[in-house]
């Protein structure tokens, strides 16, 4: 059964995917899955704290770009848990087209697809393990029964997507964080700073990925 609130895209130089709703790309002009590696892999220190059963949770799913970094980013003997909250999924013909944009992700990302355009939201990899939850953050996350050891918080720009960068949603990001867990994220917006830091976290700015100076990375 196809999912309501397919977001509507315009195209970017053919490659890049933008959401109407938010005014904002899908990833980074200047390199996505870099950016991906640099942001969430290496904000977090992974994949070097990576163990069995180790639980990775993100806002905002996306093309699955950080899933296929992840899933690239593995290889020892451990299984992974992988849990993202979206409110907007995209339908696989549009995340296929977004991802020719990064041949590197072509050995997982044709078992992802295929698993996706059946309709599945939980997906099994060899060693990881994704569940993908639909619906708004606000209301999905606080039911959330996990605990992240990282957190990927990649929802669209806080300027044009505030709710998913609320006191509120941070204060659940933070209930629902391993004892030490991390975040990693693009933004370095100063309210989003002291938000996470309210909740709890050890917050620090870092050096961005390309063009953009700062992002921000903490533990809990």
């Amino acid at each position: 059964m196809p999912e309501a609130n397919h977001p509507e895209l315009d195209w970017r130089d053919d490659v890049i995917p933008v959401s109407r709703r938010f005014d904002d790309p899908y990833f980074s002009l200047g390199g996505g899955l870099a950016e991906t590696r640099h942001v969430f892999l290496a904000g977090n220190r992974l994949p070097d704290r990576f163990r069995d059963g180790f639980q990775i949770a993100e806002l905002g799913f996306g093309t699955g770009l950080n899933l296929l970094a992840t899933l690239l980013a593995h290889h020892g003997d451990g299984h992974l848990r992988f849990t993202s909250f979206e409110a907007f999924p995209l339908p696989a013909a549009d995340i296929a087209r977004a991802l020719q944009a990064f041949p590197e992700t072509a050995p997982v990302a044709e078992d992802f697809l295929t698993q996706w355009a059946s309709g599945a939201r939980t997906l099994h990899f060899p060693k990881l393990t994704a569940e993908i939850i639909i619906g708004d953050a606000r209301d999905t996350l606080p039911k959330w029964q996990g605990h992240s050891d990282a957190w990927f918080l990649d929802g669209f720009s806080p300027a044009k997507n505030p709710e998913l960068w609320s006191p509120d949603l941070m204060q659940e990001v933070a209930r629902h964080t391993a004892p030490r867990g991390t975040f990693a994220t693009y933004t370095a917006a100063g309210h989003v700073r002291q938000s996470l830091t309210q909740a709890g976290f050890t917050v620090t700015r870092q050096p961005g990925f390309g063009r953009k100076r700062h992002m921000t990375s903490g533990q809990l």
